[in-house]
Parts: C-alpha cells; structure tokens; sequence
C-alpha cells in the first residue's frame, strides 16, 4: 500500500506545489519548467520500465521490493535538498525511478503471494492507497501554504519519504512470492508459505496441497524453457505471449490517456479554466477531490470482484468519456463568466469525471496486468506496462499545459474522443478473470497446464480440496 501512496502523494504534491507561490516564485517556474519538473519522474519511470525487470531475475520479489523503496527515500530526500532547478528536475528523475520499479515488483509479489479470493482485493488496495497519499499531500501543501519560505515545499517533499519507509520497515516481516520460491527449487519453503496465507501454518491441508501441486506442475512446464523470463523472440513467437502483452499495454493506455493525468497534477489550471482562480479554493478543492476519488475507489475495488473486471472496465471508462465530454461542453460556456452556478456544474463535472475513473481504473491498473500475465512473461509485462504507462505519461503530461492554453475547452474534447476507441477493444478483446487463480487464468490463454479435477466433496474453502490429472500442453511458440 505504501508503494502506491507515495505515487498518489507524489502526483498530489506536485499539483498543489505548483499552485504554491514560494514554489513557483523560488524556481522561477516557467510553462516549460512546470512540464519539465512535473513529468521528471515520468523519465525515471521510462528507465525502470526497460531495466528492472532484469533485475528481477537476479534478486526475489522481496528483495527487489526492498531494492526499490530504498532508491526512491534517497532521492525524496535529493528533492526537498534542492536549490535549484536543475537539481530538483534529476532528484524527479531517480525519484521516479525508484517508484517505478516498486510498482513494477509490487503488484507482482501480491499476485504470487495472496490467495486467489483476496487477489482483487489486495492489488485493488494498492492502488486505493493512491488517493490515501494524495490526500495526505494535498493537507500536508494546504497547511504549509502559509509558511513564508521554501520550507512551504520543502516540508511535503521530504514527507514524502515516509511511505516508502513504511514499506522497508515491514518487508522483513513477509513472507517471500511461494511461485518464485517453486521457481527456484525451494518447493518446502513454498509450501509453509502457501499454509501460512491459506490455512493457518497448515501444510497438511488439502487445499494447501492442492495449490502446493498446481503451481509446481505450472512453473515445472515454464522452467522447461531454462530461463527466468520470456525473451523478446519468445514473445513475438507466441500468440498467446502477444495478446496477453496487448492487454496489459491497453491497461496501461487506459491509466494515463483517459483523461485523468489532467486533474491529477493540473487540477488548478483545469479550475482556472472553469473560472475559480483564488489558490486557496483551489487548494480546497484539491483536498476534497481526493476524499471523493478514496471512496469511489474503495467502492470500485469490491465491485471487481463481484462484477468482474471486464464490465467494470467497460462501465468505468463510458461514464468517464461522457463525462469528460461534458467538462469541455461546460468549460466553453461558463469558463469565461461570471455565472455560478455554470462554474459550479463544470467543478462537479469534474468530480463525476474523477469518481468514475477511481471506480474502475484505479483498482484495475494493478488488478489486471500481473494476473494475465503467466510467471515467466510477469516480470517482462509489468516491465512493458511501467514503460507504457510513463511514456504516454510523459508525452501527456508535458504537452497537455500547452494543449490547455491554446486548445482551452477543446482539449477535453479531443481528450474523450480517443476514449471511445479503448471503449472498443475493452469489448472486443478483454478476457475476463474473476475467480480464478493464476494457473487457471493460464488456461484461457491455452498455454499452460490443463488441470482436470475431481471434487472430493463440500468443504469449508470456497474451492474444495481436488484430485488433479496434469497435462501438460505445448506452447503455441513450439506448436506447428
């Protein structure tokens, strides 16, 4: 949880630091400076996307989360040192990076690690944690608005640490990923895990046994490959390889592209637009913009369980397209006047926007990537995913001040007129995973094991205790 409320406290300390005076007037912030430090991390982030998950083959989850969270405290601290721009913009890039690669590991070693009913409830929450650091930031820059001197920004900066200090103060007390654990050979190890997390230290439990059984046939067939992840060349060989990184690649779209980046670091412009430009309201407003999207995504997190996580996909960018439609629609008319309860319809637009997105995309960003993706193209996809989320993300959020100031409504427009094209694939292309462990989501992609099971009768676990047949199936890479 840490991981994702220092990437919500960071996008919320920088929306409200460049609201701040003592921020803007000590840097000399210019649009150009203002994109450039705002979008740092995104280049860090670009970097981790196309290195870390090489790290991942030499270290354990565990170790690599470790690895990741003590990067990212030493250059928060770089960055509330700064004394000038320069300064502030490379702390942003390794900052970046730092987060990056936690979110790259930490999604990864929860979806290994839970067991299977409390999988969409825990990486939801990660995410959910986002707007707990958010709103912590954007309470920590409203009350230190009023100090006069730079310690108005530096205070959030260096706080920002303490997230990813909780997430190093707990990780010696975690047990480490049972699937990496099989991957390595330590098949006992593994099996204490899985009792530890399904059956109270039970390692005699069916159910403990039955899972201990599937992921070893499962990692048994990948490690036939000799390798600790899939290759480029594996990937473009397999069809199975492509549309699982299709998938992640249009999750990853979807968190940057939509809409959301806007309101995540440029909510006072996009209020300045509306026609509210006094900085505390603005910073107000910020506070309570993160309250709302909490709730929404704590909502959003159960749903996807219970609705799955294709129609809450599909339910959740409709409404945010219509209404980001709408912002605009409203921006045009009421954003230069002095109607009020116009300015105040464009502001709850904005709130049913956000809501929206937090009701399905937040939860779903670190929900779906690492459970389509199988245990040797984990570590490569989620690679993918960072890297696609912090290219786009950079290339939106860089040029989006400028598109706001010479587009002004029209950008929103634009903005929801591509959402309707991932409307499209969310349709036609996205598999459903709801209720299913990793290795049977393996089996929907028709590349990993097929496991035949004979109920041995009712039981207290929600999946019964099984007898099961293995067989092991080629890939498609190696099929004729």
């Amino acid at each position: 949880m840490a991981i994702s409320a220092t990437v919500g406290f960071d996008a919320s300390m920088m929306n409200g630091l460049n609201i701040l005076p003592s921020y803007t007037e000590y840097f000399a912030i210019t649009s150009a400076t203002k994109s450039l430090s705002t979008s740092a991390t995104y280049i860090g982030g670009i970097l981790a996307g196309l290195t870390f998950p090489y790290v991942l083959n030499l270290l354990s989850r565990r170790s690599a989360l470790l690895l990741a969270a003590t990067w990212t405290v030493c250059f928060i601290i770089i960055q509330g040192a700064s004394q000038n721009i320069a300064m502030f913009i490379a702390s942003r890039i390794g900052l970046g990076f730092g987060k990056s690669c936690t979110m790259i590991v930490g999604p990864i070693y929860l979806a290994e690690t839970l067991p299977y009913k409390y999988r969409a409830t825990g990486l939801g929450l990660i995410n959910n944690f986002y707007y707990v650091g958010a709103l912590a930031a954007a309470g920590i820059t409203y009350g230190t608005a009023v100090i006069p001197s730079t310690w108005a920004w530096r205070i959030p900066s260096f706080l920002q640490a303490l997230w990813s200090l909780v997430c190093v103060s707990v990780l010696a007390f975690l047990p480490e990923s049972p699937r990496w654990l099989i991957f390595m050979g330590r098949d006992e190890e593994a099996l204490r895990v899985l009792a530890q997390i399904n059956s109270d230290s039970d390692e005699s439990s069916p159910l403990v046994q039955l899972y201990h059984r599937e992921i070893i046939e499962s990692i048994a067939l990948e490690k036939s490959h000799k390798s600790h992840s899939m290759t480029v060349k594996e990937v473009l060989k397999s069809r199975s390889a492509l549309k699982r990184l299709s998938l992640v690649f249009s999750c990853a779209l979807a968190t940057v592209v939509v809409g959301n980046q806007i309101a995540s670091y440029y909510f006072g412009s996009m209020l300045e637009n509306a026609g509210i430009t006094n900085s505390t309201t603005q910073l107000e407003l910020n506070i309570i913009l993160n309250a709302w999207c909490l709730v929404c995504a704590l909502v959003g997190t159960q749903l996807v369980e219970k609705m799955g996580r294709r129609s809450i996909a599909l339910g959740s960018t409709f409404f945010l397209t219509l209404f980001l439609f709408l912002i605009g629609a409203t921006t045009k008319l009421y954003g230069t006047s002095s109607d009020k309860p116009g300015i105040y319809g464009t502001v709850a637009c904005m709130f049913l926007f956000m809501g929206s997105y937090s009701i399905g995309w937040t939860p779903l960003c670190y929900i779906y990537p690492p459970e389509v993706l199988n245990y040797r193209l984990r570590p490569l996809g989620m690679g993918v995913n960072t890297w696609a989320y912090f290219v786009f993300g950079l290339a939106f959020v860089f040029a989006f001040p400028y598109a706001l100031d010479v587009m002004g409504w029209k950008a929103y427009m634009m903005n929801a007129s591509w959402n309707v094209l991932l409307l499209v694939f969310i349709w036609f292309q996205w598999v459903e995973t709801k209720g299913k462990t990793l290795e049977e989501i393996d089996l929907l992609f028709n590349d990993s094991i097929v496991i035949s099971s004979v109920d041995m009768g009712d039981h207290e676990h929600e999946k019964g205790p099984r007898d099961i047949e293995v067989t092991k199936v080629k890939p498609e890479s190696d099929r004729d």
